[in-house]
């Protein structure tokens, strides 16, 4: 039956990467970036070779934007895109122009070193980094040379501050005379400072206004003002920014990876290894070794290896790495299994379906690694303002140091210091991480958690919906459908009514269609022969059965076609009559279809179909889809979050009615054919500032296209639904609605939060310098370094909230 409930035809076009609304829904992420470039995924289809660096050291945007103009640079290059949330960059190139090897030397030009790379074609022996372990930030070289650093700089101090009668002069370069301590202070920036000059002379090389050549600048000028003027001595202020800045990096570094560890434990879900029947034995062989159609030997306790469909064995399935259901699911013999997932108790034989990063939790990752490149307008804005903060603070910093002492005459080694500290402010770096790591945070949360945000913009976009349009079967139903009564008329038995229906909707993919067959199959019910079959969008179908003409719909179809309805009674052999339409009878006489028959199963929740020929209507079925046990908690929950939440669905409207009553939804849509679902999008989209559609992702998917954000239920396995949606939810759980407008709305407070403390603090501090209240040690540890952390270790409250108890984890403005 072509739509007598909620779908449209299996055969509806998808055009789920169209927008009626000026929201971009296309997945191939071939959108530009601000800066010009562009995502890889569209470009590699096109090309055919891409590759992905791991660059762990590209941890922030200033570093990304030197990386970005190094490579630019390089022939046959097609896109790019940076991820410092992630530490990669991913490549599409045209391999007869260039090879892989090129852009390695380019990222390494810019100065960050290449750990690993997924090209082994062109990299000898690509090295694993060490950023598996967060605490590894610490052990680095760079960890080593800071720790002396602050050995020289606290040598230094005590010198100067305690042990004087020790700090006379030790050396007498070119003329100019050392004190001890100042030789201390000397040696703390040369370990210090080394890191930060190297990676200011590759900002300065690729003309890249950032924190390490600002740094490198104030660092540079206080040494040299101290060699040209001794008097003015600020080797100390210099040693204690190359310290200080060196452990803000350090710090920036662990937060970052805090941020990337997130994802990581996502990557790590599945084996590397998978036991695999071979000519009879068994062999352990790497995953991506393992070809489709090989027999999988999965034991209790061991992960899943790969996507497959179980031959042999039955067992419980702990589910929740992909769906994030945290009750095991029954699997047997013909049932489909993810990669990733958890064989709780039995032996299992699966046959791989899918190869190693084809597979439904590599779709994840890599959909959750693209989501980075899918900017929130926030993340824009606030990269734009950061273009223009840095230039007008570095002017500040240099009107700071010279306009006082030139035009008021004041001491020139005090504002020089000054406008050291407003380079410190200059560069925007925890303001414009901000954003990035909310979103890191809350899409790897989400994704840990069984729903599949597709990039920052949707998550942004959802949390700010005013209203959610939700399909009605599949969605607030189960969408199991099962024939709940069947009235035969004008002396046909329930067995002929079975059979017409039977042989009808065989040829149907509709769910009621396979509903009424699954029951007719059930009674060993035999079919007819079906020649003519045509499906009548959002009406019904018919078909020539045994040489007659027959059809099968909704009252309206049979309205359509010329009977009259009015004079239609529920006629038949009492025997073959239900106990209450017996009685309905005895005591009313014979029941008219439409006053009295259809109103009542309608109205019960039920769908009715009318089966006949051109000339009678030979019975009733009547199909009916239970109500999720959480679909009214959930629609109750969403109501409390301050959200409109409004049923469409292609059923009648008694029915409809029937159904929002029971889950608690004050405003339906019914009878709605796929067009008149995005019209009610449009509709809604008018009234309300953002409107998110739920769907199955398929059948749904003009009107998802059409909301500001689309959610497909149920997607895990299936491929269109992953592509079709900006939101998927990976089960069919219901309870993850209020769950993700949550965890997007509450994204949204920890943005705004980040944006405006950092901010704040800047401003702050900025106004403190001229003042005389904040030094340089105090801009680094609380501007650059307390912020960086500060920002970081908001946005990772964000993986704090969980489906189960998202009512006691709300985050506040």
């Amino acid at each position: 039956m072509s739509d007598q409930a909620d779908s449209p035809p299996p055969d509806i076009e998808d055009t789920s990467n169209e927008s009626t609304n000026g929201h971009d829904h296309s997945h191939d992420h071939n959108h530009d970036h601000p800066d010009g470039h562009k995502d890889t995924q569209s470009q590699t289809e096109i090309n055919g070779h891409s590759v992905t660096f791991d660059v762990p050291e590209m941890d922030c945007p200033s570093c990304a934007g030197k990386v970005e103009k190094s490579i630019q640079s390089v022939d046959g290059i097609e896109s790019f895109d940076t991820r410092p949330t992630s530490g990669t960059v991913v490549v599409a190139y045209d391999s007869s122009r260039s090879d892989s090897s090129s852009f390695v030397r380019a990222i390494e030009s810019a100065g960050y070193e290449v750990t690993g790379s997924s090209a082994a074609d062109d990299l000898d022996s690509p090295t694993e980094g060490d950023t598996d372990d967060r605490s590894s930030v610490w052990r680095s070289l760079r960890a080593k040379k800071t720790a002396v650093s602050g050995v020289f700089l606290g040598l230094g101090l005590l010198v100067e501050w305690a042990l004087t009668g020790l700090n006379g002069e030790v050396a007498n370069v070119l003329g100019v005379i050392f004190s001890l301590s100042e030789v201390f202070f000397l040696a703390g920036i040369g370990f210090g400072g080394q890191e930060i000059v190297r990676n200011g002379y590759y900002s300065a090389r690729n003309r890249n206004l950032d924190i390490d050549f600002l740094m490198s600048v104030a660092i540079i000028s206080a040494i040299v003002a101290s060699l040209l003027s001794p008097a003015t001595s600020l080797y100390f202020e210099a040693a204690t920014l190359a310290f200080l800045f060196s452990i803000s990096e350090l710090l920036e570094r662990y937060s970052m990876d805090r941020t990337r560890n997130s994802l990581r434990e996502l990557m790590d879900l599945s084996p590397d290894e998978a036991t695999v029947k071979r000519d009879g034995e068994e062999v352990t062989i790497p995953v991506d070794e393992v070809s489709v159609g090989d027999i999988v030997v999965v034991r209790p306790g061991e992960k899943i290896p790969m996507d497959g469909e179980v031959r042999e064995g039955e067992t419980a399935v702990n589910e929740a790495p992909i769906t994030g259901e945290s009750v095991p699911i029954d699997k047997i013999p013909g049932d489909e299994v993810f990669a990733g997932t958890i064989n709780e108790t039995g032996y299992l034989e699966i046959e791989v379906t899918s190869e190693a990063g084809d597979n439904t939790l590599s779709r994840i990752v890599d959909l959750v690694e693209d989501a980075q490149s899918n900017k929130t307008e926030r993340e824009q804005f606030v990269e734009r303002f950061a273009d223009i903060y840095t230039p007008v603070m570095v002017a500040v910093a240099i009107l700071v140091a010279v306009v006082p002492p030139l035009v008021f005459s004041a001491n020139w080694t005090q504002w020089f210091v000054y406008g050291i500290t407003m380079l410190v402010l200059a560069c925007p770096c925890a303001f414009v991480i901000s954003t990035p790591v909310s979103v890191v945070s809350g899409i790897t949360s989400a994704a840990k958690n069984g729903v599949l945000i597709k990039g920052g913009n949707y998550l942004e976009a959802m949390g700010d919906v005013e209203a959610i349009a939700v399909d009605k079967t599949g969605t607030l139903t189960k969408g199991e459908l099962t024939v709940t009564d069947i009235i035969p008329l004008n002396g046909h038995s329930e067995e002929d009514v079975l059979q017409c229906a039977r042989g009808l909707e065989t040829r149907s993919e509709h769910p009621i269609g396979e509903a009424i067959v699954a029951h007719a199959e059930g009674k060993n019910v035999p079919s007819r022969e079906v020649t003519d079959f045509e499906s009548r969008t959002g009406k019904g179908v018919q078909a020539t059965l045994d040489g007659i003409p027959h059809y099968a719909g909704k009252l309206g179809f049979f309205d359509d076609l010329g009977f009259d309805l009015e004079h239609a009674h529920v006629v038949g052999p009492q025997n073959e009559l239900s106990s209450e339409v017996r009685e309905l009878c005895d005591r009313q006489g014979c029941l008219n279809l439409v006053e009295d028959t259809v109103p009542r199963l309608e109205n019960e929740g039920k769908t009715v179909v009318l089966v006949g020929t051109e000339d009678e209507i030979e019975g009733i079925i009547a199909v009916a889809d239970d109500i999720r046990p959480d679909a009214k908690q959930t629609v109750d929950r969403l109501q409390d979050l301050g959200v409109e939440v409004v049923m469409l669905t292609g059923d009648n409207k008694r029915t409809a009615r029937a159904i929002a009553d029971e889950v608690g939804v004050e405003d339906f849509r019914a009878e709605l054919l796929p067009e008149d679902k995005v019209n009610a999008v449009e509709e809604l989209l008018e009234s309300y500032d953002g409107v998110a559609m739920v769907g199955d992702g398929i059948n749904d998917a003009p009107a998802l296209a059409t909301a500001t954000v689309g959610i497909a239920m149920g997607a895990a396995g299936t491929d269109t639904a992953l592509e079709t949606a900006d939101i998927a939810l990976m089960g069919d759980d219901l309870s993850k609605l209020p769950y993700l407008y949550e965890l997007s709305h509450d994204a949204n407070s920890v943005i705004r939060q980040n944006i405006w403390a950092s901010l704040g603090v800047k401003a702050l501090l900025a106004v403190g310098v001229p003042l005389g209240y904040v030094s340089v040690a105090l801009a680094v540890l609380i501007g650059d370094a307390g912020m960086t952390v500060g920002v970081t270790g908001n946005a990772m409250r964000l993986s704090r909230i969980r489906p189960d108890r998202s009512q006691d984890n709300d985050i506040k403005d």
